[in-house]
């Protein structure tokens, strides 16, 4: 019997991407990707936001965002396709302004999480090898990720589940640090409910929320390889909800065990907070080797993350550019590995431009932490994104339902309002991070004007229809 996910395939033609994550590489896509970057980059960030309950600000995080997987996971088996949310907005409102905006949106969210985690793996990194400078090792990083996916879309998928089960080690080592050390009877299990803050406690929590969110992405990466997807009308609600619930799981038991064995004021200033668990030498093992040991477990996780991430930026410029909203050139696959190379070597381009620009910044004397900064970037696109998405979920309610997973209503509204008003104290917190939000925008606009003046018109009478008609 032929399903609706199978008739959209077969509506706009065969797809030029290689058909071959199973439900489990796509289970552990979401997960790698989502453990990654939360735990082992902004760990000590959210620790300074909240105080010794940040395990809270996780735990919220994780909730709202599986909410919105929800709704993905039902656009995701009508629309088994590349490009993600700016597929559904195009499908339920058919506007083109709004659904370039869409997609440059997740673009730009993607650019500026890539860059946030090659800063982060740097810092990592120093502890292994403090010669290279930070920049040299950062830009290194994103080139070496780009290299693994041109090799091709099955080769990435299973190296992301390779360094999962490498970034899971990891964190299995600081559970067991903190199973040690209540054991030890040395846990003051106050601190979990203690706030850094002298104001309201929702603030604070709010407050880590935003920060925790940059990790919240495993969806809408895990949607932009649709199209690549075995069966995706089976795989992706089981993976998308059971990635999400076991990262969140994990979130919250990592962060109780950082709060317990480490001081909050030393987690909230340290580049790489989860090392500050390991060198608290609970376990009795040599410092020195548990440290090297554990700081590169971290730079797999980052890894890990940042390869889905460009991934994502690959395949979101390839369905623009079927969808004909960008130049050609990014559609092109390459005849023997089956990857959209000229996609991954402009997104390359970018994510490095933005890790030398904030380079150049602290060298003049502006003092930027362009791990928060980028983090903080990411999170405004993406709650902006989520919101959009549950929109478009519920107003192309009854337009190709067939037998597509059907996510709760209740829910789903319920997600909306989070994610609107976490967007709104982000803004408020850092609205100097629109600035980085306008100029990434500003790319994608330069590639629309491209496009405009020199593109073709006909890839979308050979492909997919023409995006708002």
């Amino acid at each position: 019997m032929t399903t609706t996910a199978d008739s959209e395939l077969d509506k706009h033609g065969p797809s030029d991407l290689k058909r071959s994550i199973t439900g489990r590489l796509l289970f552990f896509y979401v997960l790698g990707d989502v453990l990654g970057s939360g735990i082992y980059v902004l760990i000590g960030l959210v620790a300074g936001a909240v105080g010794g309950a940040f395990w809270l600000a996780f735990a919220v995080g994780v909730t709202v965002a599986t909410i919105t997987g929800l709704a993905y996971a039902e656009l995701v088996t009508k629309y088994p396709r590349a490009a993600g949310a700016a597929l559904y907005v195009n499908k339920a409102f058919g506007n083109r302004a709004l659904t370039f905006l869409m997609a440059v949106c997740m673009l730009s969210a993607c650019f500026a999480a890539a860059g946030s985690l090659a800063t982060g793996f740097a810092a990592y990194f120093e502890e292994i090898w403090a010669l290279p400078p930070a920049l040299l090792v950062s830009l290194a990083f994103v080139l070496g990720l780009s290299i693994i996916n041109y090799v091709g879309i099955t080769e990435s998928a299973v190296a992301n589940m390779l360094m999962t089960f490498v970034e899971v080690a990891g964190l299995l080592i600081i559970m067991v640090i903190g199973v040690v050390y209540v054991a030890q009877g040395k846990a003051d299990f106050g601190t979990l409910g203690r706030f850094q803050t002298d104001d309201n406690p929702v603030i604070a929590v709010v407050a880590g929320v935003a920060l925790a969110f940059f990790a919240m992405t495993g969806f809408e990466n895990a949607a932009n390889v649709a199209e690549e997807t075995v069966d995706p009308r089976r795989t992706f609600p089981r993976a998308l909800v059971g990635g999400m619930v076991t990262a969140g799981i994990v979130y919250v038991l990592v962060a109780i065990t950082a709060a317990l064995v480490v001081p909050i004021n030393t987690l909230a200033n340290s580049d790489a907070a989860l090392l500050e668990v390991v060198k608290a030498d609970v376990l009795g093992f040599p410092v020195g080797l548990m440290t090297t040991l554990f700081a590169a477990i971290a730079m797999v996780a980052i890894a890990n993350t940042t390869l889905v991430s460009v991934v994502t930026q690959s395949r979101i410029l390839y369905g623009m550019a079927r969808e004909d909203v960008v130049p050609g050139a990014f559609a092109k696959v390459h005849s023997g590995r089956r990857s959209p190379w000229v996609a991954l070597c402009f997104a390359g381009l970018v994510v490095c431009s933005l890790l030398v620009v904030g380079a150049l910044l602290n060298e003049a004397g502006i003092g930027l932490d362009v791990v928060a900064r980028l983090a903080t970037v990411t999170v405004v696109f993406t709650l902006f994104i989520y919101a959009l998405v549950i929109v478009s979920c519920l107003k192309l309610r009854g337009s190709d339902d067939g037998d597509s997973y059907r996510a709760p209503t209740g829910l789903l509204v319920a997600g909306f309002v989070g994610n609107l008003l976490l967007l709104a104290y982000v803004v408020y917190d850092d609205p100097h991070s629109l600035i980085w939000c306008a100029a990434l925008l500003g790319v994608g606009l330069v590639l629309f004007v491209a496009e405009k003046l020199f593109g073709t018109r006909d890839r979308s009478v050979e492909q997919v229809p023409h995006v708002g008609g």
